[in-house]
């Protein structure tokens, strides 16, 4: 009876640690989509220029750009919780701070810190869930109800921007956050257990957590997303041929060449190379980009038609993605049922599918669609997004090592990011050219925005039935006959001396795989970090 009710008490502790995450994910996703229909009312508050009001958006998102693989890596190595309590700290007083601003430079640092505070909570949500839920159809679960909320946030930003910005002082977007904040946190400490990898033992030597941390690792890491951020940020107005841009561009290539190198030689790497052998680990980031390239950069582009094309006012424009959200939030909490019935990777293609014949139906709308002509194009979207979101993300953090789950869940955060950020920056410039050759013929302008916005839908319509294929190929269950990504690593961390494999646990899933090695074929990879558990 005693152990009836330790389990019980146990298995509510998981459900309200998934609450915590859960409303830190709400609150991330909520403050990057809330601010941008708010812009207008702040620029009148605060007097900005052009470049400021920019700033405003981009401080956030270069910072966590910037620093996701950080926060990952130092969740898995210092604790997820401790990570997780810590950046939702500063994201809360961030969002007191950029509330009451009442300058340009106050609001832009306090949405800089905002970011750094974001990219402690991200990875270590995700991972959070990794390690608290163990059975695999519980952790499936899981995740579904955390994509769910996290969509919600994503669709309903601009809503509850546009209200706010129209009925309150604009200071209240990110107000909001401070109650979300202390309630989460209140939640968090009692019920979210402390997690990380082997690399973290208690009692390590001060240089031996240092090479855990992969210094060099995690400084080329931040200066390569760092520049290829701004790069991606600052590219349309500057000129993507300007000194600036070219040289940030030539800092991140340089940069990721030498993280590449560094972690080809570190004992403790902050990603180890091999786990990109994996068909599911990389096959999963590379669907993630694709998702993210077409849905942040047709979601921008989406309300600005909505607005400038339809006539809708901000408040209208935000609710007209709310049926995409729910539809969304649905089928991520299906999702799980799905996959049980024809396999993940059958349901992230599906999903894939259905969110293009979504964008096909955008594809014939013009300058006269009304709210019922746009609704089949936003739910069929949202369920196919709600669909494959799920298996998605347990595909890539079941094809990363188990010790691994924060970077994994950083790898996947910042893939989405830069592809969001180079999704706009691609679609703008095939919108923008498309645009200018239909003025070039005669057209006016409302026309020739709505041909170029077209124009960036086929090309997000032909990468997302890419994704399709993508997707199918390789999120396939693993033969028999190949090792786990946990049991090759943990192989080839028998060659690396100072370090102990036999106590790596049970993978997060048996699905994902490398081709099994000889001894001979282990010892050229030496450098992969040693497998274990969560």
């Amino acid at each position: 009876m005693n152990e009836g009710r330790a389990e019980a008490m146990a298995g509510r502790a998981r459900w309200w640690a998934l609450t915590a995450v859960s409303l830190a994910t709400l609150m991330s996703y909520l403050d990057n989509n809330v601010v941008n229909v708010a812009l207008p009312t702040i620029e009148r508050s605060l007097h900005l220029s052009v470049s400021g009001l920019e700033w405003i958006v981009s401080s956030y998102l270069l910072v966590l750009g910037g620093l996701l693989l950080v926060g990952g890596r130092v969740a898995d190595v210092f604790g997820r919780r401790r990570m997780f309590l810590i950046g939702l700290t500063i994201f809360t007083l961030s969002s007191l701070a950029a509330g009451l601003a009442g300058s340009a430079g106050v609001l832009i640092a306090a949405r800089a810190v905002q970011g750094l505070g974001a990219a402690l909570v991200m990875p270590a949500s995700l991972a959070i869930i990794a390690a608290t839920f163990t059975n695999a159809r519980e952790r499936t679960a899981a995740i579904g109800i955390w994509s769910a909320v996290g969509a919600l946030g994503l669709a309903l930003g601009p809503a509850i921007g546009g209200l706010i910005s129209q009925h309150l002082h604009w200071g209240w977007i990110f107000l909001i956050n401070v109650p979300l904040g202390a309630v989460t946190i209140a939640i968090a400490l009692p019920f979210v257990s402390e997690s990380h990898g082997r690399v973290a033992e208690d009692g390590a030597p001060a240089g031996r957590v240092r090479a855990m941390l992969d210094i060099p690792g995690l400084i080329t890491s931040a200066v390569a997303l760092f520049s290829l951020t701004y790069a991606l940020i600052e590219g349309g107005d500057r000129g993507w041929t300007s000194p600036l841009i070219v040289g940030s561009f030539a800092v991140a290539a340089v940069a990721a060449a030498v993280f590449l190198a560094i972690e080809s030689r570190s004992a403790h790497p902050m990603i180890p190379l091999p786990i990109f052998r994996s068909a599911a680990f990389s096959g999963g980031l590379g669907t993630m980009m694709i998702w993210s390239f077409g849905v942040l950069g047709i979601y921008f582009f989406t309300s600005l038609y909505l607005q400038a094309n339809l006539g809708f006012s901000p408040t209208k424009a935000g609710m007209a993605f709310v049926p995409m959200a729910l539809c969304l939030a649905i089928a991520a909490t299906l999702s799980p049922r799905v996959t049980a019935i024809i396999g993940e990777h059958r349901t992230v293609a599906l999903g894939m599918a259905i969110m293009t014949v979504g964008l096909v139906l955008f594809a014939q709308l013009g300058a006269g669609a009304t709210f019922n002509a746009l609704l089949p194009g936003f739910v069929l979207f949202g369920l196919g997004a709600g669909l494959m979101n799920v298996p998605l993300a347990n595909a890539v953090l079941g094809g990363a090592p188990t010790a691994q789950a924060g970077m994994a869940s950083a790898l996947l955060n910042a893939s989405r990011e830069v592809a969001g950020l180079l999704g706009v920056t691609v679609i703008g410039a095939v919108l923008r050219s498309s645009e200018s050759s239909s003025l070039r013929s005669g057209v006016s302008q409302a026309q020739a925005f709505i041909d170029g916005y077209h124009s960036g839908l086929w090309l997000t319509i032909g990468l997302l039935a890419a994704g399709v294929v993508l997707s199918y190929v390789t999120l396939r269950p693993r033969r028999t006959g190949e090792l786990t990504i946990d049991e090759a690593l943990a192989g080839l961390d028998d060659t690396v001396p100072g370090t102990a494999s036999g106590t790596a646990e049970t993978p997060l899933t048996a699905r994902a795989s490398v081709p099994a090695q000889s001894p001979a074929s282990r010892n050229i990879t030496r450098g992969a970090a040693p497998a274990d558990g969560r």
